[in-house]
């Protein structure tokens, strides 16, 4: 058989695919690479117990790396240190 050459159109069509197919490649390594980066990192420490105050209704958690906070039910904000200590109370005005 003879070899023959492409018309230019396809020619060009040839590496479009080609290099997208690289881009792909690479997105696809560069997004696992950082989900793995990512999901090593070392999370907070959830404490296993929060003794609130008697009456009190948690309706919300929320965490940093030095406090932890409740939302109540009485719309009040418990901020306790990691230790279990109630540090702060914050009461919320609605309307």
């Amino acid at each position: 058989m003879e070899d023959f050459e492409l018309p230019p159109g396809l020619r060009f069509l040839r590496q479009l695919v080609t290099v997208l197919t690289v881009v792909m490649i690479v997105g696809v390594v560069l997004i696992a690479a950082l989900l793995v980066i990512r999901l090593n990192q070392p999370t907070l420490a959830i404490p296993d117990q929060i003794i609130l105050p008697a009456g009190t209704i948690a309706v919300s958690y929320t965490q940093t790396q030095d406090w932890f906070a409740v939302v109540t039910d009485e719309n009040k904000i418990l901020i306790f240190d990691l230790n279990g200590q109630l540090t702060q109370e914050v009461d919320v005005k609605t309307d």
